[in-house]
C-alpha cells in the first residue's frame, strides 16, 4: 500500500511519547494510542525514534524490509519506508542494534529534521516513540515535537526518572506544559495522585527558578490489565485483539481527549 498523499490541511500535531525510564510501556502506549486515533478517523503515523534499540516492529509483529536506516543512508525514499500497521495507522520503523545511532551527530540531526518536515503535511498526528531517559538523541527528538507526553507508572523509580525528564525539558527546551499518561494504575484515581505528586515536586524544586511555571496535565491513566501482557507476548495490538479489555477502553478515552474539541 502506498504512503498517504499530501494533505491540504494544517500540519500534523507532532507528539513526542517519552519516558524517564524503560519498561513503563511507552512503545505499547504509542502503538495502541495510534490505533485509537486512527479508529476515530485520524491519519496517524508512529515514528520509531528509538533509533538504536527499536522495538515498535516487535510490538506490532512487523518485519520491515526498509527502515529509517535505509532512508538516512539514501538507499530508499521515505515513502518506501512507510508501512501500514495493524490498527489502520502508519509506521516508520528503525533498525535495532546499530551503535551509530547511540549518540547524536549532525547527520542524524539533519536526517530526523528532514523526515519530520516531509511527513508533517501527510498526517493529522505524528507520534514520535522516543527512547527512554535524557540522552542527547532523546532530547533532540523531543525538541522536534510541539507536544510532549510523558509515560509514567506509579513505581517510585519511574516517578523519580519522570521528574528528572520534566526538569530537563523545562530547563533546556522551555517546556511549560507537559502531558502525563499514567500506566499500570492499580486503583481509580491513582493517576491523579501521581500527577499531583509530580506537580508538587516540580513546584518546589523547578518552578521557582523559571520565568513561568511548568504545569503537568493528566491526559489519562491506563489500568494494570492482564490483557496487556497477553498481547505483548502474542505481539498483537491490544485494541485489535481485545477491544473490550479495561486497558483498551482507557486507551480510547485518552485518544478522545487528544482530538480537536
Amino acid at each position: 500500500m502506498t504512503a498517504p498523499e499530501l494533505l491540504h490541511l494544517p500540519s500534523a500535531k507532532i507528539i513526542a511519547v517519552t519516558s524517564g525510564k524503560g519498561g513503563v510501556g511507552k512503545t505499547f502506549v504509542a502503538a495502541n494510542l495510534a490505533a485509537a486515533l486512527a479508529r476515530a478517523g485520524r491519519k496517524v503515523l508512529v515514528l520509531d525514534a528509538d533509533l538504536g534499540l527499536a522495538n515498535l516492529d516487535v510490538v506490532l509483529n512487523l518485519f520491515p524490509k526498509i527502515t529509517l536506516h535505509d532512508v538516512f543512508t539514501g538507499k530508499h525514499s521515505l515513502p518506501d519506508a512507510m508501512l501500514r500497521a495493524p490498527g489502520g495507522f502508519w509506521v516508520l520503523l528503525a533498525g535495532s542494534g546499530m551503535v551509530e545511532y547511540s549518540r547524536m551527530t549532525g547527520e542524524i540531526r539533519d536526517q530526523l529534521q528532514k523526515v519530520i518536515t516531509e511527513v508533517e503535511p501527510r498526517f493529522d498526528h505524528v507520534l514520535l516513540d522516543t527512547g527512554a531517559g535524557i540522552s542527547d538523541v532523546v532530547l533532540y527528538t523531543v525538541s522536534l515535537a510541539g507536544e510532549v507526553l510523558v509515560v509514567v507508572t506509579p513505581e517510585p523509580t519511574s516517578l523519580t526518572d519522570a521528574y528528572a525528564t520534566i526538569k530537563v525539558l523545562a530547563n533546556t527546551q522551555g517546556r511549560r506544559k507537559i502531558r502525563l499518561l499514567v500506566n499500570q494504575t492499580r486503583s481509580i484515581g491513582e493517576g491523579r495522585a501521581v500527577r499531583q505528586q509530580l506537580q508538587q515536586v516540580v513546584d518546589r524544586y523547578v518552578n521557582p527558578a523559571l520565568d513561568s511555571p511548568v504545569r503537568l496535565e493528566l491526559l489519562g491513566e491506563i489500568p494494570a490489565d492482564s490483557a496487556v501482557r497477553e498481547c505483548v507476548l502474542r505481539r498483537t495490538l491490544m485494541l485489535e485483539a481485545l477491544p473490550g479489555a479495561p486497558a483498551s477502553i482507557a486507551m480510547v478515552a485518552v485518544a478522545t481527549r487528544m482530538l480537536p474539541g
